[in-house]
């Protein structure tokens, strides 16, 4: 689960983390009466949007008067924000956030997630601040310092001094650094983030080290004892047909491809996509239904994988260990009849119940294209698709 920037801000600021000040605005007139809580005269104007690049993409502008405040809100406040993560689409600003302006003297780069290779919480910090970290990690992985932590010990004093020393710190900003990686650290474990990341880390020409940025994600599987951050989710960022798989419990993920796929296991849902491409396919969406799906769950994620305009064909693919085939078999018969599906549909059973699953497709009436294995069923898919095309 992703929130936004203010968001993350709030949650640090109340666990000892040091942020600017400043505050939420929904609306022009709002965003004035916010910087007028502000000392001055320098004031930052940000579009809060669940997406990173907002300022190469002209969503935060630094401003020097409340005049100049409510232009920049003006133009900021329901514009299509496009970024490298948002798509050619954009997406619209709702809210913005008015903060402090800053003297800044340096920006550094400071991350923290769960790593699975360590079974532990990673730091990363750079000297290369307001960066991609994925450009640099590409072009100069020698300024990337990773520390991991073990999770028996915790984070401890000299986790935070090397990371200090890594940057190029000195005097009494490496202690300010200790202390804000602590309360960080602290943060993370208390509220299940999956990942905390400050980009950019400034150090201020007084000699503070502030988080000018802050973007929080956590982990979804936690949320039912995270009543204070799932409070903090904003269903207008998300995707529409994802947020109706999320509440009938499938993983769904909306892709730029035009053959839909509905797999169960994640493993064999990320293979079913590759082998797609591999063809010369491209697939429209990522779609585990789980191993416990039942047969309206499984008619939900036919509706979901249609309503997206872009498909033009759907690959179904599942191998039945705890999932039965012949309950697949139901529900894509049960959405298919409800939904007039008229697109190519090739299905691919093996595992629990097969037989009973093929006999209950092959009886449907339904123009079902069965396939033998995976490789067959990507084949067939991809073809169908790009026949009917032509």
């Amino acid at each position: 689960m992703n929130i936004h920037e203010y968001q993350a801000k709030q949650l640090l600021k109340a666990r000892g983390v040091p942020v600017l000040n400043g505050g939420v605005a929904y609306t022009v007139e709002e965003a004035v009466e916010v910087a007028k809580t502000l000392p001055g005269p320098v004031y930052v104007v940000k579009a809060q949007i669940h997406a990173g690049g907002r300022g190469k993409g002209g969503g935060v502008k630094v401003v020097k008067s409340l005049d100049e405040v409510k232009e920049a809100s003006a133009k900021i406040l329901g514009m299509q924000l496009v970024t490298h993560q948002t798509g050619p689409q954009g997406q619209e600003v709702r809210r913005l956030y008015i903060e402090d302006g800053c003297d800044i003297g340096r920006e550094l780069y400071l991350g923290m997630l769960t790593d699975r290779a360590t079974s532990g919480i990673t730091i990363m910090a750079s000297t290369e601040g307001g960066m991609d970290i994925e450009e640099v990690a590409e072009k100069h992985p020698e300024k990337i310092t990773k520390v991991h932590v073990d999770p028996a010990t915790g984070f401890q004093p000299f986790h935070g001094r090397q990371i200090a020393f890594s940057l190029g710190l000195e005097g009494k900003q490496v202690g300010k650094c200790v202390d804000l990686l602590s309360k960080l650290y602290n943060t993370f474990v208390e509220l299940d983030a999956s990942i905390v990341e400050i980009n950019p880390l400034v150090v201020t020409k007084g000699g503070d080290v502030l988080p000018l940025d802050a973007k929080m994600n956590f982990d979804d599987n936690a949320m039912f004892r995270q009543k204070e951050v799932e409070e903090l989710r904003d269903v207008t960022e998300e995707d529409p047909a994802e947020k109706r798989a999320k509440d009938h419990e499938l993983n769904y993920v909306k892709l730029e491809g035009n053959i839909g796929c509905m797999v169960n296991g994640a493993g064999l849902a990320m293979a079913t996509m590759d082998i797609i491409k591999l063809y010369g396919g491209q697939p429209a969406n990522f779609l585990d239904v789980g191993g416990g799906a039942t047969k309206e769950r499984v008619a939900e994620a036919f509706r979901i994988i249609l309503s997206d305009p872009n498909v033009e064909g759907i690959l179904v693919n599942i191998f039945g260990g705890i999932m039965r085939c012949d309950v697949i078999a139901e529900g894509v018969i049960t959405a298919a009849r409800e939904l007039g599906l008229t697109m190519p549909l090739v299905v691919r059973l093996e595992g629990t119940n097969v037989d009973k699953g093929k006999k209950l497709l092959k009886e449907s009436g339904l123009n079902i294209i069965a396939a033998d294995n995976l490789a067959d069923a990507a084949q067939k898919v991809v073809n169908t698709v790009k026949a009917e095309a032509a």
